[in-house]
């Protein structure tokens, strides 16, 4: 009878005991037979062929480049260096390389304060679920779908126009204001450096397009946040912000790595909309120089201008590295869990 007892307990015990997932099982390429085994081989060979000819070919030969002295045209003509230009970054164009830095580490910061804590706004208020909600998804989110260069000449003729733009029409007084022009330093740092005027002006348009981008990353991951979470917050009597600071924001957690790479990345490898609004000096970036040395005035300097984008690579492999091993990470400990 006691033994009847602890089996059936024991039975018991073990139909509440959760069950693990069966283990999947991958098959493997030669175990593919005809065209199965041919259709394989074209779905994973014709994208990592267009991925290695599009993106490393042209990664690899930059790094080669940055140790050579050539103009772009005949490959006779061109030279080893080893070091020099990446000596001449940093003592011949020193003031053009740190005025760029610092213009990027002033975008990367200005995008982490500003579209990121206001696209997150707008997800909060977009995820209440509010009349017209789906219209101001729209609204704020097609600025994203432009392509970048259209955002600066948009920009440039409506809102930044001398005489009859948005911004000189609101903020002009009646007088004409050449926003982009401004070359003076509103921030400055020392004699030579600092953040100017334009460049304020570039910031705001890039925050324009990038806050849209951002409301639908958060927008997505508030929609994935259980709503018992949020019924038991309310039956405690948190308030709005104690609900979102405890119950919504941690669960986030994983949306936020993603927005702190996206922005990185947006940061050091803006390009389009500068360049559109680069008519004056004092807002060059990385990507700037790159394709000054390589096709701008006084360009042709293959060697110096694949030196900046090798620079600019390894900055932005940096932080892609931390997304990959945090992701990875997270995923492991998720699965032993």
């Amino acid at each position: 009878m006691a033994n009847t007892i602890a089996d059936s307990s024991a039975t018991s015990d073990s139909a509440r005991a959760p069950k693990r997932p069966p283990k999947q099982r991958y098959r493997k390429p030669s175990q593919f037979k005809g065209r199965d085994r041919t259709v394989f081989y074209l779905m994973v060979g014709i994208p990592t062929a267009l991925h290695v000819l599009l993106v490393w070919v042209p990664t690899i030969s930059s790094l080669f480049l940055s140790f050579t002295d050539w103009n772009g045209i005949r490959l006779s003509d061109m030279n080893w260096v080893g070091f020099l230009n990446y000596e001449q970054i940093l003592t011949v164009f020193e003031k053009d390389f740190w005025q760029a830095v610092i213009n990027n580490a002033v975008l990367l910061v200005f995008l982490f304060i500003g579209p990121t804590i206001f696209g997150m706004f707008l997800a909060y208020l977009l995820d209440k679920n509010i009349r017209g909600s789906r219209f101001y998804q729209s609204v704020f989110y097609t600025p994203v779908v432009l392509s970048l260069a259209v955002v600066g000449f948009m920009w440039q003729s409506v809102i930044y126009s001398t005489d009859n733009g948005l911004a000189t029409q609101l903020f002009g007084g009646g007088e004409s204001v050449d926003w982009l022009g401004n070359q003076s330093f509103l921030i400055p740092f020392g004699d030579n450096y600092g953040i100017s005027k334009n460049f304020v002006a570039i910031l705001v348009a890039i925050a324009w397009r990038h806050t849209g981008y951002i409301m639908v990353l958060y927008l997505a991951g508030m929609k994935s946040v259980d709503n018992s979470l949020r019924e038991a917050a309310g039956l405690d009597g948190c308030s709005e912000w104690q609900a979102f600071r405890h119950v919504i924001f941690p669960t986030l957690k994983p949306i936020n790595v993603v927005v702190a790479v996206i922005t990185v990345i947006e940061a050091l490898r803006a390009f389009d909309i500068i360049y559109v609004l680069n008519t004056p000096r004092k807002t060059e970036v990385l990507s700037i120089l790159t394709t000054n040395n390589l096709l701008g005035e006084g360009g042709g300097n293959v060697g110096r201008g694949s030196a900046y984008a090798t620079i600019l690579f390894l900055m932005c492999l940096g932080f892609v590295i931390w997304y990959v091993t945090n992701h990875y990470r997270n995923t492991q400990e998720g699965a032993e869990s």
